[in-house]
């Protein structure tokens, strides 16, 4: 969920993700790589497709952290854009992420985002692995039919979506409809407006002071991944914190 934007942002954000010194495709056309995959803290290496992350190693230990991203088409996003959205599909990346789960298990889910936050991306999630940071689930909106309200209700961390702001005023674009945030957890970090606690079942999380496995907390696990990419988190409003919301351009 997001309430803002930056003002002055450029309609059409076009930027190519660089990694280990070639540029990924945007379209999957041409002699590009079609995906590249991050092992670990190392730097990301092409792959011929994204692959799931295997569950475990072959001693039973929990496997290393792998992400791969791959070039995302019109279909890919079927119901999250449209014609007249502010990024077009050769702008964004389907990625792959291994993330730890409330069972205590590691476990693979799958987003989308800008091209440009990748490398980002990627570090957030693998410093969240690495921590064993609970994450309830991770799939596109375009698995609930693009409505926010199904995913958030589904406590589902994702990123892109072409909407706009849940805000009072004239309409505007969502940081969401550029792909440059991702809502985290979103029962246990609801979004506060106008009175309401969205979704409902996040006013259980309501009193942050009570702070339990998946939170997004000052100083927290959480907040401190994203704050080391640069990243601002949405619980900062003091006129209507959204604590699931965290966005490259703090908005």
């Amino acid at each position: 969920m997001t309430v803002r934007r930056v003002s002055g942002r450029k309609a059409v954000l076009v930027a190519g993700l660089v990694l280990a010194g070639s540029a990924l495709a945007g379209c999957g056309h041409g002699s590009g790589l079609t995906s590249a995959v991050w092992h670990g803290s190392g730097v990301a290496s092409p792959s011929p497709s994204p692959s799931p992350v295997p569950s475990a190693t072959p001693t039973g230990g929990p496997a290393p952290f792998v992400g791969t991203a791959s070039p995302v088409t019109a279909d890919t996003v079927a119901h999250t854009w449209h014609s007249g959205c502010p990024v077009g599909p050769s702008q964004l990346s389907l990625l792959h992420l291994s993330y730890w789960g409330f069972d205590n298990a590691p476990h693979v889910g799958t987003m989308v985002v800008n091209k440009s936050v990748v490398p980002d991306v990627l570090k957030v999630f693998e410093s969240l692995y690495r921590q064993r940071f609970p994450i309830r689930q991770m799939q596109p909106e375009d698995v609930y039919g693009g409505s926010d309200p199904a995913s958030m209700a589904a406590d589902n961390t994702s990123g892109f979506n072409c909407r706009n702001a849940v805000a009072d005023g004239p309409p505007q674009w969502s940081v969401h409809a550029y792909g440059e945030a991702i809502d985290v957890n979103t029962v246990e970090n609801p979004y506060v407006f106008g009175g309401q606690v969205l979704p409902a079942a996040g006013s259980a999380y309501r009193d942050r002071s009570k702070v339990r496995p998946g939170m997004a907390v000052k100083g927290g696990v959480l907040v401190r991944a994203f704050a080391a990419v640069g990243w601002q988190w949405g619980g900062r409003w003091s006129d209507g914190p959204d604590y699931q919301h965290f966005s490259k351009t703090g908005g």
